[in-house]
């Protein structure tokens, strides 16, 4: 089962993410004002979700669809031993522990405006 996270803020007007099999698991709203950039909101709505790990593919190809591009908003979620890191237009998918792997998707997210201490996922 891929496990992930994403923050509705980060959704494009317009944006949806559709996958038939994804589920939400806990909903929550948080003021995160003390960490954000200037371009992001002080508060965030965080949705946690699941899936089957078949649906990992059509889930970043959804995600990668429908996030702002060039605010600093990313996705993340779990699959098998694998981190799949989205960006609008982007997915980066690694094995856990592959530095290489991380570096490349947070320099793209740096490219992209995302803060430093949002770098906080566990590999």
């Amino acid at each position: 089962m891929l496990r992930g996270r994403l923050l509705t803020e980060s959704l494009r007007v317009g944006g949806e993410v559709r996958v038939a099999s994804l589920r939400v698991v806990r909903l929550s709203r948080e003021d995160v004002s003390a960490s954000t950039s200037p371009a992001q909101p002080g508060i965030w709505t965080f949705v946690d979700f699941e899936a089957p790990d078949e649906a990992a593919d059509d889930l970043a190809a959804a995600l990668a669809g429908a996030l702002i591009g060039d605010q600093g908003w990313y996705a993340d979620f779990e699959v098998g031993d694998d981190h799949v890191v989205v960006f609008a237009g982007r997915v980066f998918r690694y094995v856990k522990g592959d530095e290489a792997g991380r570096k490349a998707a947070v320099e793209y997210g740096r490219a992209t405006g995302v803060p430093e201490h949002q770098w906080d996922w566990a590999d």
